[in-house]
């Protein structure tokens, strides 16, 4: 699968691909919805368990907003060496791009926890959906 978006970081490597839904947005009432699926890869050879994420998402008008919480979608997976864990989740926004970024909070086998971040990555309305608007 193409990830457009990758970082790596503390040897975990981070996948994002982005997709506009259509049929959840409402671009009358000024609200998009994209999904996105985070592909995570533990490259070195230390266990890590994923605790939190905190996000940060930017509207076209520069707006900025945080999200932040316990695991993703309800699961604080645990990766060992060469481990993946993906998932798939969504934004709204009020405008037809924006962009996001972001870190996760990791406890090593030994508890000391460390951040990882994520690359920024684009939302943007494909240009076949623009005309139905």
């Amino acid at each position: 699968m193409n990830y457009p978006f990758v970082s790596t970081d503390h040897d975990f490597r981070i996948e994002v691909k982005t997709e506009f839904d259509f049929d959840q947005s409402n671009p009358i009432q000024g609200q998009f919805l994209f999904s996105y699926k985070i592909h995570i890869t533990n490259l070195g050879n230390k266990t890590a368990q994923l605790i939190s994420r905190k996000w940060f998402i930017k509207n076209s008008k520069q707006e900025v907003r945080t999200v932040e919480g316990p695991g993703v979608v309800g699961h604080t997976p645990i990766f060992r060496p060469n481990e993946d864990f993906e998932y798939q989740s969504f934004c709204p926004i009020d405008t037809i791009t924006g962009e996001m970024w972001g870190h996760f909070i990791m406890r090593g086998d030994s508890g000391i926890e460390f951040k990882i971040d994520t690359p920024v990555f684009k939302f943007k309305i494909p240009e076949e959906f623009i005309d139905r608007y």
